[in-house]
């Protein structure tokens, strides 16, 4: 088909494909989610309904695409490990992040009813996106290792900052203040001397985050309609042979690795 006089526009598009042979990791953020979480009364320091609710939407993205062999979460945000020999969208870094950023969201608003069925959307929620490429697997290891930690780090934080507001009615000024300073030995003490709170019984979810992996499921089971399946997530709709499957583990250690050595191949 002829062009029109008007398709010379095109020649202002520039090229951005990513360097092949190297691993992608796709980050996204909730954005301005503190105002997101107040305005829908999402519980503190943790909300089980807002952290389930971003599991499945990146379930849901990892269904949608093979290439993505492993996702990390935490709070408003989720990382997803791309395998170095993808050719997604022809490695575009604006198509692969646009789109990945859009198919997150609408499953996220998609989602919303089912574990918020009570709480209608005031507005609508966005994410934004980015990628980073890493040469090697050491990188993306260290990479995750770096999120895990940040996860608890962060929790901690405000574990300990919403007990001293929630049980100990210090303004939210004073928490920030009690704890200007403090060291994770230091937090911990103050969890268990004011509020009798051991942060090693905690919920595995909001120290350690969500981990989520692919797993071959057995030929019988896959061979089941959807309607017969016992789980809400039996197959991936790319591959009926494997299944996601949320995990709140430790992924700093090589026990993680070493077991799933899938995760980076190519």
């Amino acid at each position: 088909m002829a062009g029109s006089k008007y398709a010379y526009v095109r020649n202002f598009e520039l090229p951005d494909p990513l360097l092949p042979g190297t691993f992608m990791v796709f980050r996204l953020d909730g954005h301005s989610f503190h105002r997101f979480s107040d305005e829908h009364n999402f519980a503190k320091p943790n909300d089980i309904r807002a952290l389930q609710l971003m599991d499945r939407a990146a379930e849901d993205l990892m269904d949608q695409y093979p290439d993505i062999t492993l996702a990390f979460g935490e709070s408003d945000e989720f990382s997803f490990l791309i395998r170095k020999s993808a050719s997604l969208y022809n490695r575009r870094h604006s198509k692969i992040v646009s789109t990945l950023t859009s198919f997150f969201t609408s499953s996220y608003v998609f989602r919303w009813s089912t574990y918020f069925p009570d709480t209608p959307l005031k507005y609508p929620p966005s994410f934004d996106g980015r990628i980073v490429l890493y040469p090697s697997e050491r990188e993306v290891r260290d990479y995750f290792s770096w999120r895990q930690t940040d996860t608890h780090i962060n929790n901690l934080y405000n574990t300990v900052f919403w007990a001293l507001v929630q049980q100990g009615e210090e303004s939210t000024t004073q928490a920030h203040a009690t704890l200007k300073g403090t060291v994770s030995k230091e937090k911990n003490e103050i969890l268990f001397s004011r509020f009798n709170v051991n942060y090693n019984t905690l919920d595995a979810r909001f120290r350690k985050g969500s981990t989520i992996i692919r797993e071959e499921i057995e030929e019988q089971l896959a061979q089941e309609s959807p309607t017969d399946a016992p789980a809400k997530h039996l197959r991936s709709r790319t591959n009926p042979h494997t299944r996601t499957v949320v995990l709140h583990c430790d992924i700093i250690k090589d026990e993680f690795w070493d077991a799933r050595p899938e995760i980076l191949s190519s």
